[in-house]
């Protein structure tokens, strides 16, 4: 797909920063930032991980144009010539690392982690956090709805009402990835090859004299893929029994009507009626589907009421997340580099959860090999060499809930991506990452997954990033 100059996609004060380090002569000393967020989102248990593709796709193609460079010395911090020189040949050449996209994940462990230059750390922190966290949050809205409806055929019908076109675009494949089947959207169809499905619009059925001749017609042009929206006038009094008229039409002629929509009215009820209607016709093969402003929470009470419908347009309340519009994910240093060494660095915050985790660290999913099923996620500092049996995890705030594991397996969950500002990691397709997040929900138990008021899983520190967390915090509170 074709990829836009996003390199002054970042806020003004990483250019600020970027600046000063220059001024200064800092611009070359290394660090360690880590992507991750700190609160699962919609009372969630845990979230899905997207975005990958678009970072990777972002670092590859970071360079100040020569407008970017113009743009710049026109702001009123009047940049010198030497720093707009310096990005005139800038490039991403630092390490990342990062979770595979459809990973399952929770708060407060790195997600992504870059070792680069901070000169470079700066900038790309933005138009990161940006990718991240709006196709994990459309990713984790996607698998709630899936989880309701794990059966059922799940269509994101949202670009309409998504903020913008690569919201809908970058949306849609997030929507794919954990678990619906299918896109209106053409153009996330072509390029991430997800399938696309429509039915056709109130419009349509306007246009023409009767409802009737209009189901007709549309029917004529497109045999095989016939979907047909009953609602414009009356469901049940017209839409419905032109709907039966026209499918028995083609039935006559060895072709099947794919089904009827409902877009408005007691979805449960009209579906129910549609359903009996449908099959005292012989129309059995006819799938019922509905829209209108669904979401997990709507979609569950409708198959709680015995709602016919195996077929779900889910659009504004998911490409949007409308319940909660942004995931929160943050960007920190974590280590620096002095002489030559990183030395773990520390946040402190008045807020308890915004206190950061010291460390050049790496997270593992520990894995329980009697059950199959994931225990907990471990953080340990990068060069820590972990137990081959008997690991202790501890609560990181109430120390004192604890257990043992005997036998596991440990699972690194961060992966090279880029090494020395190269791409090194092969990126799967979208049904491979979808393939990947079918296996990955497989492997928690079911408290941990459920819709309302999850079972708390896990994410704990060792013992070595624990005591360098007290010790900053300690020397923190001296100065």
């Amino acid at each position: 797909m074709r990829h836009e100059d996003l390199t002054l996609h970042t806020d003004k004060y990483q250019i600020n920063m970027m600046y000063a380090h220059w001024k200064n002569g800092t611009q070359n000393k290394k660090c360690v930032c880590e992507a991750f967020y700190r609160k699962n989102p919609f009372g969630n248990g845990y979230a899905v991980f997207a975005g990958l593709e678009r970072i990777a796709y972002y670092l590859q193609n970071l360079n100040f144009s020569e407008e970017d460079i113009n743009y710049l010395r026109e702001q009123e911090e009047q940049y010198e010539e030497g720093f707009l020189e310096e990005l005139r040949n800038f490039r991403f050449t630092g390490n990342l690392a990062s979770v595979k996209e459809g990973t399952i994940v929770f708060p407060k462990e790195p997600l992504i982690r870059v070792e680069a230059r901070i000169f470079e750390a700066h900038l790309i922190e933005t138009a990161l956090l940006n990718f991240m966290n709006y196709q994990t949050l459309i990713a984790t809205k996607a698998a709630r709805v899936k989880q309701v409806a794990p059966e059922d055929y799940l269509m994101e019908f949202g670009t309409r009402r998504a903020q913008e076109a690569d919201a809908a675009i970058w949306g849609a494949r997030a929507a794919y990835i954990a678990g619906f089947d299918a896109t209106s959207n053409l153009l996330a169809g072509k390029y991430f090859g997800i399938p696309t499905k429509g039915t056709h619009a109130h419009s349509w059925v306007q246009s023409f004299a009767s409802e009737e001749d209009a189901f007709r017609k549309f029917a004529e042009a497109l045999p095989d893929q016939s979907t047909l929206l009953v609602d414009t006038y009356d469901s049940m009094k017209s839409g419905l029994p032109n709907a039966i008229k026209i499918g028995l039409e083609l039935k006559d002629k060895g072709k099947t009507l794919k089904g009827i929509r409902l877009d408005s009215g007691d979805l449960a009820y009209l579906s129910i009626q549609a359903r009996k209607m449908l099959d005292e016709a012989g129309l059995n093969d006819t799938v019922i589907v509905a829209s209108n402003d669904l979401d997990e929470d709507v979609i569950s009470e409708l198959k709680g009421q015995g709602a016919m419908i195996t077929s779900w347009g889910v659009g504004t309340q998911l490409i949007t997340a409308a319940d909660q519009p942004a995931l929160g994910g943050v960007y920190k240093l974590v280590a620096r580099e002095n002489n030559g060494e990183y030395v773990p660095t520390i946040k402190v915050s008045g807020n308890v959860e915004k206190v950061t985790t010291p460390g050049f660290k790496t997270v593992y999913r520990i894995v329980n090999e009697d059950t199959g099923k994931a225990e907990a996620d471990y953080i340990a500092m990068e060069d820590e060499k972990l137990p081959e049996k008997d690991i202790y995890l501890f609560d990181p705030v109430e120390t004192y809930k604890d257990k043992t594991i005997h036998r596991f397996q440990a699972q690194e969950l961060l992966q090279p991506v880029f090494k020395d500002g190269e791409l090194i990691y092969d990126l799967p397709t979208v049904h491979e990452i979808k393939t990947y997040y079918n296996g990955q929900i497989k492997m928690f138990w079911p408290e941990h997954m459920r819709k309302l008021n999850p079972q708390t899983y896990f994410v704990d520190l060792s013992k070595k990033v624990w005591s360098t967390k007290m010790e900053l915090l300690k020397q923190a509170a001296k100065n």
